[in-house]
């Protein structure tokens, strides 16, 4: 397809570049992660990077950033050439990534993470703690940060976090900001404060470039979308001029599939033995008097934004957390709260709600990672044996489709859909009764998402429960019926065939929503009171 000519949003006429690559390539040994890419981003635009994993973004990041040179091509900022590789203040005076794992160190303050190394103007003059708080918020201020600069930054909310990332990045002067996955731990509420604070930004002549797996916000935010897929750069257009469909088809190389119309296909109602029961259950800061139930062969949603409590239930029924009152019960067997072999005995799979932190051993193997919950059955006495190890991870690549050099390859090393497939695999490695997924397709792309959706539903059509937890309306499409929280309370039921409209009033607690007829708790839900 060939490239159209954009005009940003803000200004009346084309602007100037403020990155252009061009022709770029890049090998690691054997593997072509970049061939002949390109990519234009104009002063005070929101350009979209979208693609696959594996595509080629997180290169061409690193290439923008200065973290990697290429191998081919060329790199201009502003009509000059980049910086030379290894000057990293040349560098920051260009472009910065704020990365969806946050750079800021939560025991410092506001004003120490924004003048990390900066604090004095010699290293031998001492830092005047009184100026730099005042020098910090002036920095905020004339950016509209409202973010008090003594603030420890691990008391902030991951959205104040991403603001001072931002206004860090632009204390050296960048005018161009890379945002990876900036979305992927923030409400509705946040995205739209979010992107209120970029689109001023724009008008202030600074650049985004906007990487997402969430395609709509593409259609929120950006005026202009490039798309990458194995490794080239296959098309940029104007963000109006694109429908989804289309947008898919080129990150795939296929016509969409049928994923949009999941929850519309009819299906018969689930008349399984109950599963996973949970009584009247309060857990501090979660959860008040909370019940719920899901019955073999049923996959159930269970929504809310992040105050919602949603994942601190998913959590607990993994026994992350100690319950003040109430019981969870798996195929009859009552689990100790707070207590994860306990869970694990009963019969529970969980895929936690972010992969680098709570899912994954990155300096380990794929094979390792894949059977972490297996480890009593490779071997006798607790000696765990690398041929049985293998054997075993060989099935569970194969049963995931993990792309992987090799078992042996550290999991590191592979895209985010496929590490998100190892984890998923050591959930359902100890065959679960009950599988309990938060966010399983968070950071994922089109293709991945597809995947791990559809072995979900598989493992229920397997007899198993299955509980999604989610506010992504592309995961709740795959499941039989979705239960909204709202602020540790149940706030409503839909059943397959709810609007989009309907289940997000829920999910934000707007007032006056009905929940559809089709709902009703015959399915074995228990409303909290």
């Amino acid at each position: 397809m060939a490239d159209t000519a954009t005009t940003p949003a803000t200004g009346s006429g084309p602007r100037s570049p403020v990155a252009e690559a061009t022709g770029i390539g890049k090998r690691f040994g054997a593997t072509v992660a970049l061939r002949d890419a390109r990519i234009n981003i104009a002063e005070g635009e929101s350009h979209a990077l979208v693609g696959r994993n594996g595509a080629g973004k997180s290169t061409l990041v690193s290439i923008l950033t200065g973290l990697q040179q290429p191998d081919t091509g060329s790199l201009r900022f502003s009509g000059e050439p980049a910086p030379a590789f290894g000057d990293i203040d040349a560098w920051r005076s260009k472009v910065a990534c704020v990365y969806q794992r946050s750079t800021i160190i939560g025991d410092l303050t506001v004003a120490e993470n924004l003048y990390l190394n900066r604090q004095s103007p010699t290293a031998v003059r001492p830092i005047r703690w009184k100026q730099l708080r005042q020098r910090a918020g002036e920095l905020l201020a004339e950016y509209g940060v409202a973010v008090d600069p003594a603030a420890r930054a691990k008391d902030l909310t991951v959205e104040q976090r991403q603001f001072v990332e931002i206004a860090r990045a632009l204390s050296f002067g960048a005018r161009f900001i890379i945002l990876d996955e900036p979305t992927a731990k923030l409400d509705a509420r946040g995205i739209g404060r979010l992107f209120a604070k970029l689109r001023d930004l724009q008008e202030q002549g600074v650049a985004f470039l906007f990487i997402s797996h969430h395609l709509q916000e593409v259609y929120d935010l950006c005026t202009t979308v490039t798309v990458y897929r194995d490794a080239a750069h296959i098309l940029t257009a104007p963000v109006a001029g694109l429908d989804h469909h289309s947008l898919v088809e080129a990150m795939t190389g296929e016509a969409p599939a049928a994923q949009t119309l999941v929850n519309e296909s009819p299906v018969a109602p689930v008349e399984g033995a109950e599963l996973l029961r949970i009584d009247a259950l309060t857990v501090p800061g979660a959860c008040e008097d909370l019940s719920l139930s899901v019955r073999s062969g049923e996959v159930v949603g269970l929504a809310g934004a992040a105050a919602s409590g949603n994942v601190q239930v998913g959590e607990a029924i993994a026994g992350l957390h100690r319950a003040e009152a109430g019981g969870i019960s798996v195929g009859g067997r009552a689990v100790r709260t707070g207590d994860v072999p306990s869970a694990l005995a009963a019969g529970v799979g969980f895929v936690p709600e972010d992969r680098h932190l709570q899912g994954l051993v990155n300096s380990r193997s794929v094979a390792e990672n894949a059977t972490l919950t297996v480890t009593d059955q490779l071997g006798p006495f607790g000696v765990v044996l690398p041929a049985r190890t293998r054997t075993f991870a060989q099935h569970m690549i194969r049963d995931l489709d993990i792309k992987t050099p090799a078992a042996a390859t550290p999991v590191s090393a592979l895209s985010g859909g496929n590490q998100q497939k190892v984890v998923v695999a050591r959930a359902l490695a100890t065959d679960p009764r009950v599988l309990v997924a938060i966010r399983p397709t968070n950071g994922v792309d089109v293709k991945s998402k597809e995947f791990l959706l559809g072995r979900i539903r598989r493992a229920a059509g397997e007899g198993k429960a299955a509980l999604i937890v989610s506010d992504e309306l592309d995961d709740l499409r795959a499941c039989d019926r979705v239960v909204v929280m709202f602020h540790g309370r149940v706030a409503g039921e839909f059943t397959r065939g709810w609007k989009d409209e309907q289940l997000v009033a829920a999910i934000e607690g707007v007032t006056g929503t009905t929940t559809p007829p089709a709902a009703s708790t015959a399915s074995g839900t228990q409303h909290g009171r």
